[in-house]
């Protein structure tokens, strides 16, 4: 991390997947040449690292694609060890950030991997996994996502024991893409908390991959948090910083900054290296709705003093990185 930079928390980057993609293309180390010191740039202490498994590879291809990219991960690890550090067990993100190393939280963004066997859970937790949601925006084995509006579905009877499994192992339950009748399937069912790891407010943007006030409320009462996307087309039809630090604002007046963190899905430098078919969705680059100033891990060096600007020092260093900081420590299984 930067001399003097706030630190700061991320809860959504998918840069494996970017990663993986040009290691495929021939690029040796795109995460030494790119992505590393972007986030020493943006003085990222801790990033969680979700694994999200493209269209093409739905199916019994989506196991192999997943343990690819938690490999990747690893990989990185060993080669960046002075730098970064896969926390694993409670009081591995503080050691790695009393190390001034940024410390690393595996994820599994949808259930695509699993299909229906509940035996790979414990699989993916002897990887290193330790978030985890349901469901992307398709539907899977275990429950619907945000796509499939019109069914009504829930959690399936194997997707409510797979909250339970999760629980067991200390694998935090992610509900951002989740449908909404899912989310309040999961508050039925969950026992331990859970977090929105890249969700906005739909108050203030009406988008299906937003929450409502009750969702936020919920997701809070549970001892968890929301840490907030950075798309534009989930803050504004004519997004902004602003519009970003407006959803910062309305959150934590309507749940508090112990509850807020940052979830920034940073797609842009992604998308340019990813193949189209990705998501299902060919959409040419340059009309997707960036943020100016918001577009990759560097420019967290300004959202920093922009959020303690808006919020105040205090709320701002909360939303910025200790919220997150200290749920996600308190999640992770003891040794």
């Amino acid at each position: 991390m930067a001399q003097n930079l706030m630190p700061m928390a991320d809860c959504h980057n998918d840069l494996l997947l970017g990663v993986l993609h040009q290691q495929e293309r021939g690029i040796a180390d795109p995460f030494g040449d790119f992505w590393l010191p972007q986030l020493k740039a943006g003085g990222v202490a801790l990033q969680v690292l979700p694994v999200y498994v493209e269209e093409q590879f739905i199916g019994e291809g989506a196991l192999r694609r997943t343990l690819l990219l938690l490999e990747c991960a690893w990989k990185i690890e060993e080669k960046y060890k002075s730098d970064v550090a896969i926390c694993l067990n409670r009081g591995d993100i503080a050691k790695a950030m009393s190390e001034k190393k940024i410390a690393l939280i595996l994820a599994l963004e949808g259930s695509e991997g699993m299909g229906s066997s509940l035996e790979v859970v414990d699989v993916f937790h002897r990887m290193g996994v330790r978030m985890m949601s349901l469901s992307w925006n398709r539907r899977t084995m275990m429950a619907d996502g945000v796509g499939e509006r019109d069914t009504g579905g829930k959690l399936t009877a194997l997707g409510v024991q797979a909250v339970a499994e999760l629980e067991r192992l200390g694998i935090v339950l992610d509900i951002s893409h989740l449908s909404e009748n899912g989310f309040w399937h999961v508050n039925e069912v969950a026992k331990k908390p859970f977090i929105a790891s890249h969700s906005s407010c739909f108050e203030l943007r009406d988008h299906p991959r937003n929450l409502r006030d009750a969702q936020l409320k919920a997701v809070a009462a549970s001892g968890g948090f929301v840490a907030l996307n950075g798309f534009g087309e989930f803050l504004s039809k004519t997004p902004t910083v602003e519009s970003y630090l407006d959803h910062a604002e309305y959150a934590v007046n309507m749940i508090g900054s112990q509850s807020v963190a940052l979830g920034l899905d940073f797609m842009k430098d992604l998308m340019g290296h990813c193949d189209p078919i990705l998501g299902g969705a060919l959409t040419p680059l340059d009309s997707w709705p960036f943020v100016g100033g918001l577009d990759r891990p560097a420019d967290l060096a300004n959202l920093g003093p922009a959020l303690t600007a808006r919020l105040g020092e205090a709320a701002g260093q909360d939303v910025a990185w200790k919220t997150m900081a200290t749920k996600l420590d308190s999640y992770l299984p003891e040794k």
